[in-house]
């Protein structure tokens, strides 16, 4: 049974104030991700893997190469993981992961969201029974049977390879994303990936339309405002009003 695995990535680089936020948002993540390992992309694989993420999402090499070089200075910000769970529009899962340094203003934050999104925010744990946590690698491909051999080869903990319309799409442990993306460079020198990430993967689907589809695309946008917010995972597929 496959997953049926969709990108829902929320554009909110649509205008210069939202790809200055998109910006400081990855500057963020970067700063931490060197910052707890090492500042040097090619001995730390999860700030290399951050680097090519924020790449595609067309993020300057100043603002990626400022994050790495304020991450080798001493002292500086004191960020920690937040993540929040809860109800959206419609009824919708959702969990909100946060990069704060300051817990109390975060979670009035993402709490107003919620609230003025028309949803409520639940305890930790209120919903992620939804979702399967997952590393996950879709590149274009038709072969399942290679790649799961390959997975299998070098002991991966592979929980599913899909293949759908020329895509490929692997599931594996967060344990052995890194490990599971090296064996596909050795095997594919030329694979580009489109997904390459850990993340929490829906279940099952939320079909939302027309008011409740725009309800769900303005709490996204309040989350999106969020200086603190970085990823927002749900099982939401939206089908707006039509004109």
């Amino acid at each position: 049974m496959g997953r049926s695995f969709e990108n829902r990535k929320h554009s909110i680089a649509k205008t210069a104030s939202q790809k200055s936020k998109l910006y400081s948002k990855y500057g963020k993540m970067l700063y931490v991700v060197a910052k707890n390992g090492v500042p040097e992309p090619e001995s730390n694989p999860p700030l290399k893997n951050m680097i090519e993420k924020a790449k595609r999402e067309q993020v300057p090499a100043h603002v990626i190469e400022k994050a790495i070089e304020k991450a080798k200075g001493a002292g500086g910000e004191d960020y920690s993981e937040a993540r929040y769970e809860g109800i959206g529009p419609g009824g919708s899962p959702v969990i909100v992961d946060c990069l704060t340094d300051n817990p109390n203003r975060t979670i009035t934050d993402v709490r107003n969201c919620f609230v003025k999104g028309g949803g409520k925010l639940g305890s930790a744990g209120s919903v992620a029974h939804f979702f399967d946590h997952l590393a996950v690698l879709s590149f274009k491909g038709d072969d399942e049977d290679q790649v799961l051999e390959l997975m299998l080869e070098g002991d991966v903990n592979v929980d599913e390879v899909e293949s759908n319309d020329g895509q490929l799409t692997v599931f594996v442990s967060p344990n052995d994303f890194f490990k599971a993306k090296t064996i596909l460079l050795e095997a594919f020198p030329e694979i580009e990936f489109d997904v390459q990430e850990i993340a929490f993967v829906s279940q099952t689907n939320t079909v939302l339309e027309g008011e409740d589809a725009a309800a769900f695309e303005k709490f996204l946008d309040l989350l999106n405002e969020c200086d603190d917010v970085q990823t927002v995972h749900h099982n939401v597929v939206m089908t707006p009003n039509e004109a």
